[in-house]
C-alpha cells in the first residue's frame, strides 16, 4: 500500500489557498493532462485567480502544459509584459538582443517593497561580490540587509521545450499566490527568470514542432529536430567557455551587473527529474563551500518531492563539477552557486508512451539502459520502466522542484548571502596565501594578438588584468615592461587560475560530462607563465580594460613584408585586400641585421590602405626597397565552400563563426549542391568540418528518413525556418552519388580539407585509398585533452607562422590514421608522439594507442589533394593557436609541395 505524504508546508499552504479565488478549469484540465496522480503535488494542482492580474491563459488563450501547445518568444514576452504591467511585484529588465534581433529580457519578482528598491539590493550584492575595503563589521551590516537573487534560465537548449512554458506559470504564481510559503519567498528572495535563454532557437524549434512534430504519438513517430537553433551553434551554447556567441555574452553581462548568488539552469533529458549535486570529478580550485551547498539543495528537493510521492527524483551520477564552461557556471565561477535540473521531456508538447529502459538512440534517455530505473542511494524511488509522459507532467515536476528550492533559499536567505560573501573573500585570501599567486603574459611575444585574445576573454568575465609599468623581476624570470599581469588576490582570482592553469585530472577511472582540458595559453599558443613568487602581488600595474594591439610598419619603401608570426588576423588582411596581389615567401630571410622575415610572410605593394589595415589588425610589417630574390608564390584566394550535413550543423557552425570573424569568404553548401555535380566549376577548396557523430556514414547518409520529407524552408507560417540554408527534405544525406561528386572534384584539381571526425569520410569511402582510418579500442578515453603534435615537415605551407617543432593541439577524437611506410614519409605532415608526457592538460587514457599516428596528412589524389586533420583546428572558439593550420591550408591551397618538390620543402 502506498502512503501519500503531505508536508506541513503544504497543509499551511492549502489553508491559505482556500482563502483565494481559484480557477476551476485549471484544476480540472491539469488533473486530466497529468498522466498519473503521483505526478501531481499540492504546490501545482491549483491556480489562484486575482482580479486585474492576468494568468498565462488570460493572455495566450491556453494553460501552461496544455497538450500540443508551445509558445513563441513574442508571446512569452507579451505575457511577461502583461504581468509586469498588472503587478507591482514584477519588473522587467532588458538584457540585450540576439543575432537575429530578438529581445533578451529578465523578469524580477519579489514583494512590492523589494521591487521598489531593487537598485539598493543590487548594490548590496555588488559590495559582497567585491568585498575589498569592507571591514568584517561592515560586511555583516550589508549581509543583514541584503537579499539573494535566485535566477532561473530555461530554454537554453531549444529542443528542451518545457522550461519556457513552466516559467510563465511560475512567474504568475509567484506574483499572486498568497500563502506562508509564497510570502516567505517574496519577502526574502529576489526571483529572476528568463523567458527563453536562447530566443532564436526557441522560435525555430517551435516553428519546426508545429510543422513536423505535432502529430507524433509514439517514440517511433519521432523525427529529427530542426538543423539550426542559434545562428552558429546548437547544443554547444552551453559549452561556450569563451563567450563567443552574442546571446551568451548578453547573459554574462547581465550576471556581472546583478551578481545573482544562485543561477539555476532548467534542462530536459533524464527521467523523471535529476537535480544537480556537483559530483566528482570536482574542480579543486572552486571554494569548498560550493561543494557543501550543492547537495544541500539537491537533497532538500529530493526530500520534498519524494515526500509528495513523486517517483524518479534523483541526484548524483550524471553531471560533474570539472569543466567551467557551462552557461550557468558563470555563477559558481564568480563565487555564486550553479544549480541545474534535467526533467523528462518529449521534445515537444505531445503526450507519449515512453520506454525508460530503451538503450540510447532507441527512444530512451541519454545513457539509457536498466540503470536508469534501478534503485540506488542517490535514486531511492526510481522512475518507472514505462510511462505515459505529458508536458504537464514535465511542468509539475519542474515547478514543484523549483518551489522546493525557493522554499529552502527563502528559509536560509542570510546563509546564502553569507556564503556568497565568504566565497568572494576566500578567493581574495587564497590569492594572497596560496601559490600560484598570479600569471604573467610576457610582453614582446611574436604575436601579441593571441595574448590580447586571452586577456580580453579574462576581462569579459570580470577578471582584473594589469599592464606592468616597468621591467618585472621574479623568481620565474625577468619580464619586460608592458607585460600583462593577472594577480590572484582578487574576487575572481580562482576563475583566473581555472582558466590559465594546466588541468591535472584527478583520477583516470573517472569520466566527465565534457572536456577535461582548456588551458588558455596552450590553446592559444601564447606564453603564459604561472608565478609562485608572491612578489608578483606587489608589481606596479596599470589596469587594463580591453587590450587592443596596434600593428606597425617599420621603415619606408615600395614593398611591404608583412611578418607571419602566427597571427590569425593575417588571413583577414588577405581577404580585406582581396583585389591586390600578395606573394608569400617560402623560406625565411633577414632584412638588415635585426629583422627576420619568417616563411609565409606576405610581400605586397605598399599603400596607405594596406598600412592602415596592418595597424588595425595588430600585424607587423617591414618596408623593403624592392621585391627580394627569394623563393615565393602568389597567394591566391580560392573559391571556398564549407560543406554541412543537415543533421550535424554545430561543428560546422564553429567553423562558420571563425571564418566570419576573420572575414574568410565562403559558400555554405549542403547535399543539394553536391548532388548537382560540377563542384570543380564552382570551387577550388571545400572544407568539411568535424562531424559530431564521428563516422563516415554520418557524413554521407546524415538524417535518417522516416518515409516522409522534412522540409526546412521559410514561409509566412514558419518564418524562422529556412535560415542559413533551405531544403525540401533534410533527410538522406548526399548518399553515394555525393561521394562520387566529391571524388570527381578532387581528381579534377580541387582541394578537400576534412577536420576531426569528418576525416573518416575520404578514408572509408575510398577517396584516399592509401589512407586507413581506425578507431581506438573501447579502453581508450580522451575527453578533449590538450596534447603534443610533432611537426614533421616544418617548411610545408600549412605550418607558416609556427616556429616550434612540437606544438599543443586539442585531441579531437578523430580517426587513428595510417599510411603505408613509403607514403607516410611523403604525406604525413604532423604526428602524435603518444607518450604520457605528451598529454599537456586534461585526460587521455590509453595514450599509447595514438603513438606515432598521423595528426595531419596531405595526400595527392588525381590532380587535386585531400588534407586530413585528425585534429580539429577550429574547436568551439578555443584553440586559436591551431586555427592558422586551417587558414594556411586555404590561403596556400595551390602551392602545396608536389611529389617532385625539393627536399627543403618536405624534409623530416
Amino acid at each position: 500500500m502506498r502512503f501519500k505524504i503531505v508536508p506541513i508546508i503544504a497543509v499551511f499552504a492549502s489553508a491559505a489557498f482556500a482563502q483565494q479565488s481559484q480557477d476551476p478549469d485549471y484544476a480540472k484540465l491539469v488533473k486530466e493532462w497529468t498522466t498519473r496522480p503521483e505526478f501531481m503535488t499540492p504546490l501545482v494542482d491549483h491556480l489562484p485567480k486575482v482580479a486585474g492580474v492576468p494568468s498565462p491563459k488570460d493572455v495566450l488563450g491556453y494553460y501552461v502544459g496544455a497538450p500540443k501547445k508551445l509558445t513563441h518568444v513574442v508571446d512569452l514576452l507579451r505575457y511577461r509584459r502583461a504581468l509586469a504591467a498588472a503587478s507591482k511585484r514584477v519588473k522587467i529588465f532588458p538584457a540585450g538582443q540576439t543575432d537575429e534581433g530578438r529581445e533578451q529580457v529578465v523578469v524580477a519578482i519579489a514583494d512590492e517593497d523589494t521591487i521598489r528598491n531593487l537598485d539598493t539590493y543590487k548594490g548590496y550584492l555588488a559590495k559582497l561580490a567585491d568585498p575589498r575595503g569592507l571591514s568584517a563589521e561592515q560586511a555583516q551590516q550589508i549581509i543583514a540587509q541584503a537579499k539573494p537573487i535566485y535566477m532561473f534560465t530555461g530554454g537554453l537548449h531549444s529542443a528542451e521545450t518545457g522550461p519556457p512554458e513552466m516559467l510563465m506559470e511560475l512567474a504568475y504564481r509567484l506574483a499572486v499566490e498568497e500563502s506562508p510559503l509564497f510570502d516567505q519567498i517574496r519577502r526574502n528572495v529576489i526571483v529572476m527568470l528568463t523567458p527563453a535563454a536562447e530566443p532564436d532557437g526557441r522560435d525555430r524549434y517551435v516553428d519546426w514542432y508545429y510543422r513536423h512534430k505535432i502529430n507524433e504519438e509514439t517514440e517511433e513517430d519521432r523525427v529529427a529536430g530542426p538543423p539550426y537553433w542559434g545562428k552558429y551553434i546548437y547544443h554547444d551554447n552551453n559549452r561556450d567557455i569563451n563567450y563567443s556567441q552574442m546571446t551568451m555574452r548578453n547573459w554574462l553581462k547581465f550576471y556581472l551587473e546583478w551578481h545573482p548568488p544562485i543561477m539555476h539552469d532548467l534542462h530536459e533529458s533524464e527521467p523523471f527529474m535529476y537535480t544537480f549535486s556537483g559530483q566528482a570529478p570536482q574542480n579543486p580550485t572552486l571554494d569548498p563551500i560550493l561543494y557543501a551547498e550543492l547537495p544541500w539543495f539537491s537533497n532538500f528537493e529530493m526530500t520534498k518531492m519524494i515526500g509528495y510521492g513523486m517517483p524518479g527524483v534523483w541526484t548524483h551520477a550524471f553531471v560533474d563539477m570539472w569543466s567551467p564552461g557551462y552557461l550557468d557556471f558563470m555563477s559558481s565561477n564568480h563565487n555564486g552557486m550553479i544549480r541545474m535540473y534535467e526533467t523528462f521531456g518529449n521534445g515537444g508538447a505531445n503526450t507519449m508512451k515512453r520506454n525508460i529502459e530503451a538503450p540510447e538512440g532507441a527512444g530512451g534517455p541519454p545513457g539509457g539502459g536498466g540503470s536508469m530505473t534501478a534503485r540506488e542511494w542517490y535514486r531511492p524511488l526510481p522512475p518507472y520502466k514505462e510511462v505515459v509522459w505529458s508536458m504537464r507532467n514535465n511542468t509539475n515536476y519542474m515547478e514543484t522542484g523549483v518551489l522546493s528550492a525557493l522554499e529552502l533559499a527563502s528559509g536560509f536567505a542570510k546563509t546564502i548571502v553569507q556564503n556568497f560573501y565568504d566565497k568572494s573573500r576566500n578567493s581574495i585570501e587564497s590569492g594572497k596565501n596560496e601559490a600560484p599567486f598570479g600569471y604573467v603574459l610576457p610582453g614582446g611575444q611574436s604575436d601579441m594578438t593571441r595574448v590580447a585574445f586571452i586577456v580580453n576573454i579574462l576581462r569579459l568575465q570580470g577578471i582584473e588584468v594589469g599592464r606592468a609599468t616597468a621591467e618585472v623581476k621574479l623568481k620565474e624570470g625577468t619580464f619586460p615592461a608592458g607585460s600583462l599581469i593577472v594577480k590572484r588576490n582578487q574576487p575572481y582570482g580562482r576563475l583566473a587560475k581555472i582558466l590559465l592553469e594546466k588541468q591535472n585530472f584527478p583520477d583516470q577511472n573517472l569520466r566527465t560530462y565534457d572536456d577535461t582540458g582548456w588551458t588558455m595559453g596552450l590553446m592559444s599558443h601564447a606564453q603564459v607563465q604561472e608565478i609562485a613568487d608572491n612578489a608578483v602581488l606587489d608589481v606596479p600595474v596599470q589596469a587594463v580594460d580591453m587590450l587592443s594591439i596596434s600593428g606597425a610598419v617599420k621603415g619606408d619603401g615600395p614593398i611591404l613584408a608583412v611578418l607571419d608570426n602566427g597571427a590569425n588576423s593575417l588571413v583577414t588582411l588577405r581577404y580585406r585586400m582581396k583585389n591586390i596581389k600578395f606573394e608569400a615567401i617560402e623560406q625565411p630571410f633577414k632584412v638588415g641585421s635585426d629583422t627576420e622575415l619568417p616563411a609565409g610572410s606576405f610581400l605586397v605593394a605598399a599603400s596607405p590602405q594596406l598600412k592602415s589595415e596592418i595597424e588595425k589588425l595588430g600585424l607587423q610589417a617591414v618596408a623593403l626597397p624592392g621585391v627580394p630574390s627569394v623563393p615565393k608564390h602568389v597567394v591566391d584566394l580560392p573559391r571556398l565552400a564549407v560543406y554541412s550535413s543537415w543533421g550535424n550543423t554545430q561543428d560546422v557552425g564553429w567553423v562558420r563563426y571563425a571564418f566570419d570573424h576573420f572575414e574568410v569568404g565562403y559558400d555554405l553548401i549542403y547535399k543539394e549542391r553536391v548532388r548537382k555535380g560540377n563542384l570543380r566549376d564552382s570551387y577550388d577548396v571545400i572544407v568539411i568540418p568535424n562531424q559530431g557523430r564521428g563516422s563516415a556514414k554520418s557524413v554521407v547518409f546524415d538524417v535518417e528518413s522516416k518515409g516522409k520529407p522534412l522540409a526546412y524552408t521559410k514561409s509566412a507560417e514558419y518564418p524562422s525556418l529556412g535560415i542559413y540554408g533551405e531544403s525540401d527534405d533534410i533527410t538522406g544525406g548526399m548518399g553515394l552519388p555525393g561521394v562520387v561528386e566529391f571524388d570527381k572534384f578532387i581528381k579534377a584539381g580541387g582541394v578537400l580539407i576534412t577536420l576531426g571526425g569528418s576525416s573518416y569520410f575520404p578514408a572509408e569511402f575510398g577517396i584516399t585509398q592509401a589512407v586507413d582510418a581506425a578507431r581506438p579500442t573501447p579502453q581508450f578515453y580522451a575527453p578533449g585533452p590538450i596534447v603534443e603534435a610533432e611537426i614533421l615537415k616544418p617548411m610545408h605551407p600549412i605550418f607558416y607562422g609556427y616556429t616550434q617543432k612540437i606544438v599543443p593541439v586539442r585531441y579531437a577524437n578523430g580517426p587513428l590514421l595510417r599510411l603505408p611506410e613509403e607514403d607516410r614519409k611523403k604525406w604525413v605532415l604532423a604526428r602524435f608522439p603518444g607518450t604520457d608526457k605528451s598529454v599537456l592538460s586534461g585526460l587521455m587514457k590509453g595514450v599509447a594507442e595514438t603513438r606515432n599516428r598521423p595528426a595531419i596528412v596531405d595526400v595527392p589524389v588525381g590532380q587535386g589533394r585531400v588534407v586530413l586533420f585528425a585534429t580539429n583546428p577550429c574547436y568551439r572558439w578555443q584553440n586559436l593557436g591551431e586555427f592558422n593550420m586551417l587558414a594556411n591550408s586555404i590561403l596556400h591551397f595551390n602551392d602545396f609541395p608536389k611529389p617532385s618538390a625539393s627536399p627543403a620543402a618536405t624534409s623530416e
